[in-house]
């Protein structure tokens, strides 16, 4: 029998869950580029393209927990081809979208279910259950890391086909990356044939379901981290969804915003790396607070000033470099207080929380704008609630966690 954490083994695992993570998160976060064009041949509003994002997040967030008690039940393989086939599904249906109701079931419904077996929550769970807890924190910043890259190939791929030939090509052309999602969910599946983690002392590997979400919601530092988690994805989710309409609207090369998300993606892999080491030697809690801090510095010197193409490429690149960091943190922080078995279903339950701040991000900026036609009340709630967010989260470091419950 292998050894739990050792690197040969693991590595074709680790690979595998990259580029499934890489592929849903590029296209996810590249489809605010079809939003002008979409809207406009479909004559529906920005706020309705909007509303069927904010829907794909919030399923997406509904899931992820119910995923991550299919994993404990299931295993990995099953979940997670499950969820790259739903992927390609939603792709498939939003090519042919004739109308609200065929973009709300496939980028919607169906992309919002598959995010939620197949992404950044079950990639980081594969991640951690493969290597060693000294390697953990690093691993998963690098599979956060690879997951970035996926901005970096979508978004100019959907971009210029969306140009030259229309947003179906473009939307065609994200299909045909969609596809890769199968195998890579198939190998990374490999992760139920290794060794089961040992059982970690006083963490919730003994407990049940219930017993687990019970010691979570009992836990002080967990439920400030999941309601932090709220404010980053309203931040996140705002910007890719509302960001190359803003940019239109304020007379930019309609090329740019494929720029701008590009340069997120490759400025997200320096993040995420960056993070992924930094939180396995300083404290996770506080490098939250930090970056949820500076994100919202950056977002309102941005959006205060008119924007050019140097000022949205450098905001771009600080924003990107506070990506995606978060991901690994949250996920270390996770393990390390309740150990690996239900990693999946709690990571799910903060996740729940961040998708629910996406939804509001997506369709709130939507409607705040379509109602008083701009974005300045969404970008003064998104930058107050950061500040806030993230000195509670950095405070949240002088609670005491108390012990984890055990069974009955």
């Amino acid at each position: 029998m292998q050894r739990a954490g050792g690197l040969p083994g693991a590595l074709p695992i680790l690979i595998a869950a990259s580029v499934m993570l890489t592929v849903a998160m590029g296209i996810r976060q590249s489809l605010g580029i079809f939003m002008p064009p979409l809207t406009a041949e479909l004559a529906i509003s920005v706020a309705d393209f909007a509303f069927a994002i904010a829907i794909q997040n919030l399923t997406w967030g509904l899931c992820q927990p119910f995923a991550g008690w299919l994993v404990a039940i299931w295993g990995f393989r099953p979940v997670l081809v499950t969820g790259a086939v739903l992927y390609v599904a939603g792709i498939a249906l939003l090519a042919k979208a004739g109308g609200m109701t065929t973009i709300m079931l496939g980028a919607g419904l169906l992309v919002g279910v598959a995010m939620a077996f197949a992404s950044a929550s079950m990639a980081l769970s594969v991640a951690a259950r493969v290597v060693s807890p000294a390697q953990r924190s690093t691993a998963l910043g690098i599979v956060t890391a690879a997951g970035s890259v996926g901005a970096l190939i979508a978004a100019p791929i959907g971009q210029v086909l969306s140009v030259d030939h229309g947003w179906r090509a473009g939307v065609l052309g994200f299909l045909i990356l969609a596809l890769a999602m199968i195998p890579s969910a198939w190998i990374a599946g490999r992760v139920d044939r290794r060794p089961a983690p040992p059982v970690t002392p006083g963490g919730s590997d003994r407990l049940t379901a219930r017993d687990a979400l019970v010691a979570a919601a009992r836990n002080a530092p967990f439920v400030v981290m999941t309601l932090s988690y709220f404010v980053c994805g309203m931040q996140l989710v705002f910007l890719t969804t509302h960001l190359p309409s803003y940019l239109l609207l304020c007379g930019q090369d309609p090329l740019l915003s494929a720029t701008a998300l590009g340069t997120i993606g490759g400025f997200n892999v320096l993040g995420s790396l960056f993070f992924g080491w930094a939180g396995g030697r300083w404290s996770k809690p506080v490098l939250l607070g930090g970056i949820y801090i500076c994100r919202s510095a950056t977002i309102a010197w941005y959006f205060l000033l008119p924007p050019t193409p140097e000022t949205t490429v450098l905001f771009a690149a600080i924003m990107g470099f506070l990506w995606l960091g978060v991901a690994p943190l949250v996920a270390g922080a996770v393990a390390e207080m309740f150990g690996l078995r239900w990693l999946a279903m709690l990571q799910g339950v903060t996740f729940l929380s961040h998708q629910f701040g996406s939804f509001l991000g997506a369709f709130g900026g939507g409607w705040v704008f379509d109602t008083l036609g701009s974005y300045d009340l969404a970008l003064q709630l998104g930058v107050g609630l950061g500040l806030f967010a993230g000195v509670v989260q950095i405070l949240s470091t002088l609670i005491r966690r108390p012990p984890a419950i055990q069974p009955a």
